[in-house]
């Protein structure tokens, strides 16, 4: 184990207890080691840098060798935004299925078994659930990431979330406070702005993020939004009104404040990365992620140094700085006696789907989720090898497009000899030229937000009606076809269960 070197100074590993960076690759470089050895206390992992659950159990130990208290951060959902199975699609559904079942009890297993296989892979935090109220259908990033649109289900299922991760020792980040769910811009992209009054707010964003800090959630990770009603000038990450005074003082939260990444364009286009770290310190945030697009120690060396000059010229009070990096130590403890407590328990958790007790939940879960609507006549199940039309949008950037999605696989595996297509315009005349004689099944993700993707499908089943409609996104659009599965989710599970119904072995 290397300890810190005697040449650090408190201010420097402070700045650098701070920052939650990213890396590329599946073992750690020189560098990150080096610097967890000078005072780097947390590591982002990514789906670059996961390719089984055997190689993120070494990764894990490689960053504990060098300091047994780092702590090992990850973006994983479950459902449509995974990093564990980026390759393959989530063996568990996201939180808009487990919404749309709304068994409180349903939700706590699966982010326990969830929880339970990153503890034994290594992994201590992750940066979930999603609370935000999904109010705004036609949000681009939040969808079928939150568990729905009504504050009281999205309160009570993001409390039995936290409950599952944290009861097997793994500590969550409840996000994005204090509410991405009523946008149309995606802060990735560019400054979303809500402008609705502070009693709406309270009735709507806030209340599942209260019922988290009272369920006891380990972390936070801030929004980059601008709440006009909240702080008309900063977005949510920079500001002192909203992270120190609405998150800390008015609802009472003592844990780790994390903000969202850092090199998202909602705060980097205007402040830069630097000045935009500093800045969220000083408001109140306790982590600076970063590490889904800047990867390197050039960024990790640019942010510590940002904080360190800032603090030397008076623009960072060097307590705050303390307070943020007692913080980030005073969870690091938490999780280090958790995993010394549960590591016999939780042994089994890096195992494949299927052979780990209570392993089946998502599919479970996945196949609970479904809502089958018959159209008029009589449905006669596929039984034999179909045609999948995948209606494709463009990816959000949290989901990412690497992660495969759709039910082809799942039919192929039903029914071998399943062929494919992807459609992205308007026009079905090679549709229907290439599916021929097959029955088709057409799969589709938010049809309510794509005016081609609607105009593609009513001219499929008016040419085809005895299409199967699969929607696995947001379920908003009147349903389509002789037999329409909502899925409430694009997961590989939720595939799987559609697949199910349209042979006729499933819901």
């Amino acid at each position: 184990m290397t300890t810190l070197l005697h040449g650090t100074d408190t201010l420097t590993r402070d700045a650098l207890t701070v920052l939650q960076p990213g890396f590329v690759g599946t073992t750690a470089p020189d560098w990150l080691l080096r610097r967890i050895g000078e005072g780097l206390s947390s590591v982002g992992l990514f789906g670059r840098n996961i390719v089984s659950p055997e190689q993120l159990t070494a990764l894990t130990a490689q960053l504990r060798a060098e300091r047994d208290d780092v702590l090992v951060a990850i973006d994983e959902e479950g459902g449509d935004v995974t990093r564990l199975e980026v390759k393959q699609g989530s063996s568990f559904p996201g939180n808009y299925a487990l919404g749309s079942v709304d068994d409180v009890e349903l939700t706590r297993a699966v982010a326990r078994e969830l929880g339970r296989r990153l503890a034994a892979c290594g992994v201590d935090l992750n940066w979930a659930p999603s609370a935000d109220v999904n109010s705004n259908a036609e949000n681009p990033v939040i969808g079928v990431r939150s568990f729905g649109p009504d504050p009281d289900l999205v309160a009570r299922h993001t409390v039995a979330y936290v409950d599952g991760l944290q009861g097997v020792g793994v500590a969550a980040c409840t996000k994005h406070f204090p509410g991405h769910g009523d946008t149309n811009v995606d802060s990735h992209d560019a400054l979303p702005r809500i402008d609705v009054d502070l009693a709406t707010l309270h009735a709507r964003e806030l209340v599942p993020f209260r019922a988290a800090v009272a369920a006891g959630t380990k972390a936070v990770m801030s929004a980059h939004i601008l709440l006009s009603a909240l702080d008309p000038h900063r977005p949510a990450t920079l500001s002192p009104q909203i992270l120190t005074g609405l998150l800390r003082q008015e609802l009472g939260f003592e844990g780790l404040i994390v903000t969202d990444g850092m090199e998202m364009q909602a705060v980097a286009a205007t402040y830069g990365i630097e000045r935009g770290s500093v800045l969220a310190i000083a408001a109140g945030a306790d982590a600076i992620c970063v590490g889904g697009g800047l990867c390197d120690e050039d960024t990790v060396l640019q942010l510590r140094d940002a904080l360190v000059n800032a603090v030397r010229t008076g623009e960072l009070p060097e307590e705050r700085l303390a307070d943020a990096a007692a913080r980030v130590r005073a969870l690091a403890t938490w999780t280090q006696a958790h995993r010394a407590r549960g590591a016999e328990s939780v042994s089994g958790a890096a195992v494949q789907e299927g052979t780990a007790p209570g392993a089946d939940i998502g599919l479970v879960a996945a196949r609970r989720a479904l809502k089958v609507t018959r159209g008029p006549g009589s449905y006669t199940p596929v039984d034999s090898a179909p045609y999948v039309a995948s209606f494709t949008p463009v990816a959000n950037f949290a989901v990412g497009d690497e992660t495969p999605w759709g039910i082809a696989a799942e039919l192929e595996r039903l029914l071998p000899g399943t062929e494919t297509g992807s459609y992205a315009d308007s026009s079905v005349d090679a549709l229907l030229a290439a599916a021929g004689k097959r029955r088709i099944v057409a799969v589709v993700r938010d049809l309510h937000r794509h005016v081609w993707m609607t105009e593609a499908l009513d001219a499929l089943v008016a040419a085809r009606p005895d299409t199967v409609v699969v929607e696995m996104g947001l379920n908003e659009a009147e349903p389509r076809g002789a037999l329409h599965i909502a899925t409430h989710g694009a997961a590989r599970v939720c595939g799987r269960a559609a697949a199910e119904a349209v042979v006729g072995t499933g819901a």
